[in-house]
């Protein structure tokens, strides 16, 4: 049982839940009704909607009817969606429903408290949620573009709007059309092929280089190691055309600009500093005893680091990596500048389709690069997970 006591819950006055009802109510009102041309009339039916929706449940019928209750509310969200929009008006009208059936009855009910230590102030719990609304509002904001992109890689047509069949959620108006020419279109495949033969390159460099940095660094009696590690992961800070620019005046005069090697060492320079922050976290929790307790058993230094060192900090040298293939793999700007025709990337194909020869393939590309680097940032934080475990810093 846990030591510390939860608050009870108690229903709050109608005085308090309608209007806090009803703002959730208008915020929801104001895109609806912005999406069919008046957003203040949107807020103000979706408030009064909302609390008479609240008195009804609360007041009238009460605790008792909170199912049937509940089950209503859906049903009639689900309705008034069909009427308005048709089949998007209707998965639109069961996830709002589903949500305000549930948070009249959490507010009105005082449940919002129920997880929370009984000393917080009103003020502190308006804060709590608060703080983690806006989070949320962040994370829509910077989601919904991805979200937007997906489904429009699916048109039949070769727009990048929404088309009429596509709403209607008609399957006529979708189509894996553009799939299949990102998989069959040589020059798709070629520029697959350069990103394939220059991230992993890269990212092989930039781990080697950035652990040995990051264990250079760690050590206390390394003169400088503050101002070093300060120019190491400069490549994060300074803006990316700054640093473009600068590869190619440099690459220009040495002989590496618009070559293979000079594209591999550009990236590479850009993965480095993920890898040296990544793997200098690891090195924290790491207890140095061990690396003295095998010189003593006679280890010299190479096997002291690939049998002792390495395998506690791999989850942290693999996170590096990551972020340092998804850089290369994602990165045009530089590329622009330091490459050639015969090293045109993925991004770059991308970018100059947008440029010069609008194609939805675009989005379809875009749409797999997304889930790619799902796929990676899970990977990650299962390795992140996985490092705060040997390190003592979460339970196993």
């Amino acid at each position: 049982m846990s030591a510390m006591t939860l608050t009870p819950i108690e229903k709050k006055p109608l005085s308090f839940a309608l209007p806090v009802i009803g703002a959730a109510g208008g915020f929801a009102g104001l895109f609806v009704g912005t999406a069919h041309g008046s957003g203040l009339l949107g807020i103000a039916i979706g408030a009064l909607a909302l609390m008479a929706l609240g008195f009804v449940a609360l007041q009238i019928l009460g605790l008792g009817m909170e199912k049937p209750v509940r089950w209503g509310i859906i049903a009639l969200f689900t309705a008034v969606g069909v009427m308005v929009a048709g089949v998007p008006g209707f998965v639109l009208g069961v996830l709002f429903g589903w949500f305000f059936s549930w948070f009249i009855y959490w507010i009105g009910e005082g449940r919002y408290r129920a997880n929370l230590a009984p000393y917080l102030t009103s003020g502190q719990v308006l804060w709590h949620y608060s703080f983690r609304v806006l989070c949320g509002a962040i994370f829509i904001f910077l989601i919904t573009p991805i979200l937007v992109v997906m489904p429009l890689s699916f048109n039949a047509q070769n727009f990048f709007t929404f088309t009429p069949e596509m709403l209607r959620f008609d399957p006529a108006g979708y189509s894996l059309k553009h799939y299949e020419d990102f998989f069959t279109s040589s020059g798709w495949q070629q520029a697959l092929r350069n990103s394939l033969a220059i991230a992993p390159v890269a990212t092989l460099l930039s781990v080697s280089f950035g652990t040995l940095a990051a264990i250079g660094l760690s050590s206390e009696h390394v003169p400088f190691r503050r101002a070093i590690m300060a120019i190491l992961i400069s490549p994060m800070i300074v803006p990316l055309i700054i640093s473009a620019a600068g590869m190619y005046f440099f690459y220009s005069r040495i002989g590496l600009q618009g070559t293979y090697f000079g594209v591999v060492l550009a990236h590479a320079a850009l993965g480095i500093p993920f890898v040296i922050i990544t793997v200098t976290a690891t090195l924290v929790g790491f207890d140095r005893s061990l690396t003295r307790a095998a010189a003593n058993m006679g280890a010299d230094p190479v096997t002291t680091f690939f049998r002792v060192q390495m395998p506690l900090i791999l989850p942290g040298v693999i996170s590096g990596g990551l972020f340092a293939f998804i850089t290369s793999f994602d990165e045009v700007v530089v590329v622009l500048f330091v490459g050639s025709a015969n090293q045109q990337t993925l991004p770059w194909r991308m970018f100059t389709g947008l440029r010069e020869q609008i194609s939805p393939t675009i989005l379809a590309v875009a749409t797999i690069l997304v889930a790619i680097s799902i796929v990676l940032l899970a990977t990650l934080e299962m390795l992140r997970r996985r490092s705060e475990r040997l390190r003592g810093m979460s339970p196993g």
